[in-house]
């Protein structure tokens, strides 16, 4: 019964992640357009050979609203990445418990340690700026 929980649990978290997915694709695609600004302002900038006020608080907003765009991003991956852990806790927990009921295939023996690949995909700890 709690196996069919976890399953349905690991369902809903999927979904979730394919929709922070979709959303971080559409922030993206949002933040392109500034970016391009910006590069075109820098190259408008190179001809002239001189930096005018005009331009300087231009490229000012450019950066402050790429640096929201980024930010907002960030938040959504940071998001992702919580629910990949959550993805991979609760497989962790349906594993042990399918031990603990004997409830493996012949095909698939329980593993006993952890291995190389497992090793590497050990969760990233990505603060904020500013966290120790």
């Amino acid at each position: 019964m709690a196996l069919v929980s976890a399953d349905s649990r690991i369902a809903e978290l999927l979904t979730e992640l394919h929709q922070l997915i979709k959303q971080t694709q559409e922030e993206r695609s949002r933040s392109e357009h500034n970016l391009v600004n910006i590069q075109k302002t820098h190259e408008r900038m190179q001809t002239e050979n001189k930096i005018s006020p005009y331009y300087r608080t231009k490229l000012r907003g450019l950066y402050t609203t790429a640096k929201a765009d980024a930010e907002a991003e960030c938040n959504i991956l940071r998001k992702a990445l919580d629910k990949i852990a959550e993805i991979k806790s609760l497989l962790e927990e349906r594993r042990i418990a399918a031990k603990i009921a004997g409830l493996y295939n012949d095909s698939e023996p329980p593993r006993k340690t952890m291995r190389r690949g497992v090793l590497m995909t050990l969760p990233l700890w990505i603060g904020k700026p500013g966290d120790k």
